[in-house]
């Protein structure tokens, strides 16, 4: 796959809607960074359940209140960042008009982002929180970093405050204000059915 992304990189050299162009037709999760496509590795089955779930609360609360639209894990978003050219988040909450066949223009008011099996360790963390601060310059409000292998399940960073998450775990009900003002649901709605809470490390 990274000889896909050189090889769009060389052809459409700087022509943005070449590459973008060229995204729009790759299967699978992908996005537009340093002037590259670069392709997101598929999510296990509980990363992709709690996408679901999440994405599926977000479309009966936008159906019920006819404001803003959910979307899906392979919704493209387009912005404009000196090292970003679009978002691909598992699941989001955007207003403004429809992309149609096109990416969404502009970054979600929400994104969550689901850890998967190689989104853990110092390296990956320092990953998440630069592409936290991404969305944020981008115009995000609110990211959830959504955590299955902690008690900490929902981390919900805000651009207000970016350092100070708030923290929900099972029983607890999650929001993402100001993002999608009034909209909740509940931790446990999120867990597969097959998920169990982590235990402690035995202390040495």
């Amino acid at each position: 796959m990274s000889a896909l992304v050189e090889a769009c990189d060389s052809v459409f050299g700087a022509d943005i809607d070449l590459v973008f162009d060229r995204l729009m037709r790759i299967e699978g999760k992908a996005e537009i960074v340093d002037g590259k496509i670069v392709v997101t590795p598929l999510k296990g089955a509980w990363p992709t359940h709690t996408a679901g779930e999440v994405y599926a609360a977000l479309r009966d609360w936008t159906n019920r209140t006819k404001c803003g639209r959910a979307a899906g894990g392979s919704t493209i978003f387009r912005v404009q960042l000196p090292n970003r050219d679009s978002f691909c988040p598992d699941a989001a909450y955007h207003i403004g008009p429809s992309g149609k066949m096109k990416p969404y223009e502009g970054s979600p008011l929400f994104a969550a982002e689901i850890r998967t099996i190689g989104d853990y360790g110092p390296r990956s963390d320092r990953f998440v929180a630069d592409r936290r601060a991404d969305y944020y310059a981008a115009g995000t409000l609110v990211v959830w970093d959504v955590d299955l292998l902690s008690n900490d399940v929902v981390n919900v960073y805000r651009a207000s405050a970016p350092d100070s998450p708030t923290i929900y775990r099972p029983g607890d009900i999650a929001e993402a204000e100001p993002a999608v003002p009034g909209w909740t649901v509940a931790v446990n709605d999120l867990l597969p059915e097959n998920w169990a809470a982590p235990q402690p490390s035995p202390q040495s």
